[in-house]
């Protein structure tokens, strides 16, 4: 038992933040507050922006959270970057504004950070809202899950082989339900052009260092799918995100291979669109 206690690291509710990355005047903001507010284990909650403006200010200054302003790279790179870089803890969690989180997070984050030997980050299972409605089972989630299934035993979080394994076939980890572990990970975590597949790029890279990518089974977020959402914009013009998937399936597999699995990867972006279940 000592052994394992050495290994393992502890993190308190302290070493946590949530960075809220807050664009323009989405209306799902102060949802995505008030579920982090209503956490049952209480960590630091920061907002940042690249899109200053009042809506931004009023809800900061309501719910009194620190509020950063990026007046250098923008982008999604550049945006997440600085507010990574904003979070002063040891851990951070790049909140999305339209995407809600579950009271038990927090409090779940912390428990499997805490028996992970030398993790990497953790991710989370997660349902979609559509319609304003909470959807726990569809296609594309059922898909996921069936991806994620070599990480559901916690020996194989650590191993080189199951992390690529599961990033082979697609992006099955929720950005959104990410929390990094700052010490284990480079200074400057974002470095991409891409604009949708630059959290997949970065998984296949962290997937070649040593350390775990904790997984929870758990549903610990609401994913919206919602026409406005940055992947239904990737979609809509023209093939950036094809071009990016491409881009990524010949990181793991010979150009044939990767052909082959864009053609189903293509129709799987349908499963995204707000109407389908």
């Amino acid at each position: 038992i000592g052994i394992n206690r050495k290994r393992a690291m502890e993190f308190r509710p302290q070493d946590h933040t949530f960075a809220i990355c807050a664009y323009k005047e989405s209306p799902y903001l102060k949802e995505c507050i008030e579920s982090l507010k209503r956490q049952t284990v209480s960590t630091n909650i920061i907002m940042t922006t690249s899109t200053e403006n009042d809506y931004i200010r009023n809800l900061a200054e309501k719910y009194q959270i620190p509020l950063y302003v990026n007046h250098g790279p923008g982008g999604i790179a550049g945006d997440w970057n600085f507010a990574y870089h904003c979070a002063a803890t040891k851990l951070v969690t790049l909140a999305h504004q339209d995407d809600r989180y579950a009271p038990g997070y927090a409090a779940d984050m912390l428990l499997r950070l805490g028996q992970a030997r030398h993790p990497l980050i953790y991710f989370a299972d997660y349902n979609e809202l559509r319609n304003g409605e909470v959807v726990e089972k569809s296609t594309m989630l059922k898909v996921k899950r069936l991806m994620l299934v070599p990480l559901r035993l916690r020996k194989s979080q650590g191993k080189t082989f199951f992390k690529r394994l599961v990033l082979s076939f697609g992006n099955p980890v929720a950005c959104w339900s990410v929390a990094y572990v700052k010490e284990h990970l480079p200074e400057t975590v974002f470095v991409s052009e891409f604009r949708s597949n630059l959290d997949w790029e970065e998984w296949e890279k962290l997937s070649r260092e040593k350390g775990e990518f904790v997984y929870s089974t758990e549903a610990m977020t609401f994913h919206r799918v919602h026409e406005g959402s940055e992947t239904s914009n990737t979609i809509r013009e023209g093939n950036i995100r094809a071009k990016e998937d491409y881009a990524m399936f010949r990181k793991f597999w010979p150009t044939w291979m990767a052909k082959l699995l864009m053609r189903f990867y293509i129709k799987g972006e349908k499963l995204n669109e707000v109407d389908h279940k």
